[in-house]
């Protein structure tokens, strides 16, 4: 399986239209934002009684909370590209 690289995604966004991409751009930063809800969430709920469920609990949470950096760049970059295709 391939990597999506910025190359990818300039010529993804040639092809797509301008609101196509705005519209990714506010997905992808509702995403990060229940990235980070999801995480606080993830790392309360998950508990239990064991030490192991409750470290897993946590590095669970960690994990989900490491996706929204990802999501708030991808939504820049899309909002970027979509300005560029207006």
């Amino acid at each position: 399986m391939d990597c999506v690289t910025l190359f990818d995604l300039k010529r993804l966004s040639r092809k797509m239209k301008s609101t196509h991409l705005k519209l990714l751009s506010k997905i992808c930063f509702v995403l990060g934002f229940a990235s980070i809800v999801g995480s606080i969430a993830i790392w309360y709920l998950t508990g239990g009684q064991a030490i192991d469920t409750q470290a897993h609990g946590e590095r669970f949470g960690i994990f989900v909370g490491l996706w929204a950096p990802t999501f708030f760049i991808l939504s820049n970059r899309f909002e970027r590209f979509s300005e560029k295709a207006a």
